[in-house]
């Protein structure tokens, strides 16, 4: 038995020709679909990278106990039960998470592994000069952002390219090994991830007329940009898609050529989508996980039922993925996965599932029977109680610090960590999800989820079957208070949140903060919040309105940006009732100081 698995990062299905889109140049898409099961309602479940990834692994959701983070000692590996069990286990990729502090022990699970470097900000090439940056749109100009330019000197020529020299390491194995039995590759590219780069060739398909400032890396944030613009990221994403497609369709000529066919599984697959303008958003993470982001494409060819050219309706999620393979090689999962093999769904559509858990760590949780799409936020305004546990602490790139750390406790093992305590640690979510409230979606009469539900018969039946899945997920007892549902009995009337959050989620859809607006100088909302930290007086303003988060991971990630942008970046954190109250302080900070001028730069 032989598989192969191509996994795209942030691959949005709405530009897909098998799912519906007449617009963009992706004909190995098309050809793909002609050769597998389509799967018309895949859903992803711990976003984003990495949570996904630690799914892909273990076949259990993640992200109500923990954030972007390594494996962890106790986690079922599905790369590392299949090479224990004799099957040759291959990792190529580009996807430079799986060398970070956060993603540190994936790619060891694989027998054998190679990495091609220079994606997203990758710190690969070492220029003590700053490099020459084009007039660009882009809000966030951190390290990651000088890197990339320096990384794309190095990418002159479309073969030097990370995804290109990705898939041909994958082909190189395919070649290799095609004559051999028991082997499972996985190809797993960044791309289109952000930032959309890419070549003349992919981007002639997308011609427009556009005379604007660079923009290929859109920040996670609400859209301020012009429809001009706007479009332009659009086809600077699709030329990607464009590239992705060629790098899809050498796959499958190798497919055709080694008649891997025969006795060789595929999987096409993704992590997540993203928002490119719709919703009024760009990215992922903030706002709710829209089915742009989490209603993700699902390709697979199943050599025993040989099914082809044919669609799937029955509900999946990424956790089916590693038991799909462990089925398939004959490997027995383990009590604790909660994914389900998909050979019978392939084969004819028989469902493994009634509903799908989604969501990130300290945001909405979600749920969705494949019609309807529930999406619960916080009861309470602050978010809180919220709580890691884990025994690898560790953010995306950093190790969590001794001020996170002071607080932590010993608490007493899930039913998954194997008889293991685990560190409780105070936790930090990158937004506010009770500032876009709770929403209740039909698909089938809006598929764009624009108009949000209040129907309390039908929020009860999706709440019962959201606390369904926590309990079946282990979710900690801090989930249920933070959400404001039960830990155990029925779900009553009481329990319901649209109708009492609408409010805010009318007003989350509103445009950001103008500028204009707010007073200018030295201490003021205008200011970078790092440089607001090096002042006592406005240190201690921020510290009385958002004192937790200054401690974890956001003040870093958030460090050049002014409280302006973050109220962009992250609704609900920095609404604009308070962001006016702390702009009034730090005036009045200023004037207590006498100081203007004296703050010191923090960067």
């Amino acid at each position: 038995m032989k598989a192969v698995m191509v996994m795209f990062d942030t691959l949005n299905r709405r530009f897909l020709p098998p799912y519906g889109a007449d617009w963009t140049h992706a004909p190995n898409f098309t050809r793909l679909a002609e050769r597998t099961a389509t799967f018309d309602t895949c859903y992803a479940g711990s976003m984003p990278c990495m949570p996904a990834r630690r799914e892909l692994h273990t076949g259990r959701h993640n992200f109500l106990h923990r954030g972007w983070g390594p494996l962890e000692p106790f986690d079922d590996s599905v790369p590392q039960m299949l090479t224990e069990s004799g099957v040759y286990t291959h990792l190529v990729t580009d996807h430079q998470h799986y060398w970070e502090d956060g993603g540190a022990t994936y790619h060891g699970r694989y027998r054998t592994f190679e990495f091609f470097r220079g994606q997203e900000g990758d710190p690969w090439k070492g220029h003590v000069a700053d490099p020459e940056i084009s007039e660009s749109l882009r809000v966030r100009r951190g390290e990651a952002w000088r890197q990339d330019w320096v990384n794309r000197r190095y990418l002159a020529d479309e073969a030097d390219h990370p995804q290109t020299r990705t898939f041909d390491a994958g082909l190189e194995f395919l070649r290799t090994n095609h004559g051999e039995d028991g082997w499972f590759l996985q190809i797993e590219t960044f791309d289109p991830h952000e930032p959309f780069f890419s070549y003349p060739r992919h981007k002639e398909r997308y011609p427009h007329a556009y005379d604007g400032p660079h923009f290929d890396w859109p920040d996670y944030k609400q859209v301020v940009e012009t429809e001009e613009q706007v479009d332009h990221a659009r086809y600077e994403y699709a030329a990607l898609l464009t590239m992705c497609d060629r790098s899809l369709g050498r796959v499958l000529d190798t497919m055709d050529e080694l008649a891997l066919w025969d006795d060789t599984m595929l999987i096409v697959c993704t992590d997540h989508g993203l928002l490119l303008g719709e919703h009024g958003w760009w990215g992922k993470n903030v706002q709710p996980w829209y089915d742009e982001t989490i209603h993700t494409p699902l390709f697979v060819w199943d050599p025993r039922s040989r099914v082809q050219g044919e669609r799937r309706a029955s509900l999946v999620q990424t956790i089916d993925l590693g038991p799909t393979l462990l089925e398939y090689f004959g490997v027995d999962r383990t009590p604790d996965m909660q994914g389900r093999p998909l050979r019978q769904t392939v084969a004819d559509d028989t469902p493994v599932r009634e509903a799908a858990l989604f969501g990130a760590f300290g945001g909405h949780v979600s749920v969705t029977d494949g019609r309807y799409v529930y999406m619960r936020a916080c009861a309470n305004p602050f978010n809180q109680p919220l709580y890691e546990y884990t025994l690898m602490p560790a953010h995306m790139r950093g190790l969590f610090g001794p001020a996170e750390l002071k607080n932590a406790e010993l608490t007493p093992p899930f039913p998954f960590t194997k008889e293991v305590p685990l560190l409780r640690v105070p936790g930090h979510a990158m937004s506010n999800p009770y500032a876009f409230g709770t929403l209740l979606f039909d698909l089938d009469t809006d598929p764009g989820q624009e108009a949000p539900l209040v129907d309390d018969a039908l929020e009860l039946r999706m709440t019962a079957l959201l606390v369904e899945q926590l309990r079946a997920a282990d979710a900690p007892l801090d989930q249920y208070e933070r959400l404001g549902l039960p830990e155990s009995g029925p779900v009553i009337d009481e329990h319901l949140l649209v109708q009492k959050q609408r409010a805010q989620a009318e007003a989350s859809r509103q445009p950001p903060p103008r500028p204009e607006n707010f007073p200018t100088g030295p201490l003021s909302v205008h200011v970078p919040l790092c440089d607001l930290l090096t002042h006592p007086g406005a240190a201690a303003v921020l510290r009385e309105h958002f004192a937790t988060l200054l401690d974890g991971p956001f003040a870093r990630m958030a460090a050049d940006l002014s409280l302006l942008q973050i109220a962009a970046f992250a609704v609900g954190l920095l609404p604009a009732a308070r962001l006016h109250t702390i702009a009034t302080e730090l005036s009045e900070a200023e004037t207590r100081s006498g100081t203007a001028g004296s703050i010191h730069r923090g960067r």
